[in-house]
């Protein structure tokens, strides 16, 4: 296998990679909104009725004692804290790729501006224009 078809592995790889980053990105991003909206105050009151029944239920002093309901809370919260911190990473990575690109666009145009020619200026001679009024009274009061 050659050098040249090993690079073309290689770049459709890093692009299919690059198309799949981006999917993931939106599908996430979808997931987290209707996430967020299926989360209405009466479902959280729900949820938090339907898990104290739970405990109830269960032996008090079994297997889940209080400690380790708050063991299990605290694990389950440090899991949506990273699950929030990965959520705002991806949002992040989306926002500086969005901002290179506007940057390099800038860049482009800026260079497209620099190598146009400058439009030519007129000269009041050649473009001339009728005096203010304020200089028209000036010119018939000074003759």
């Amino acid at each position: 296998m050659n050098f040249d078809t090993l690079q073309r592995r290689v770049r459709r790889a890093e692009a299919v990679v690059q198309v799949r980053s981006e999917e993931t990105t939106q599908q996430w991003g979808a997931l987290n909104s209707v996430w967020r909206s299926a989360w209405t105050p009466g479902r959280i009151i729900i949820a938090g009725l339907a898990g104290g029944f739970l405990a109830g239920k269960l032996e008090p002093g079994g297997a889940f004692s209080g400690g380790r309901w708050l063991q299990m809370i605290g694990s389950v919260s440090g899991l949506v804290a990273s699950a929030q911190a990965s959520v705002a990473s991806f949002a992040a990575a989306a926002a500086s790729m969005a901002a290179e690109a506007a940057g390099d666009s800038a860049e482009e145009a800026e260079q497209a501006a620099e190598a146009a020619p400058a439009p030519a200026r007129q000269t009041p001679a050649a473009n001339p224009m009728p005096p203010r009024a304020a200089e028209a009274a000036t010119e018939l009061s000074e003759s």
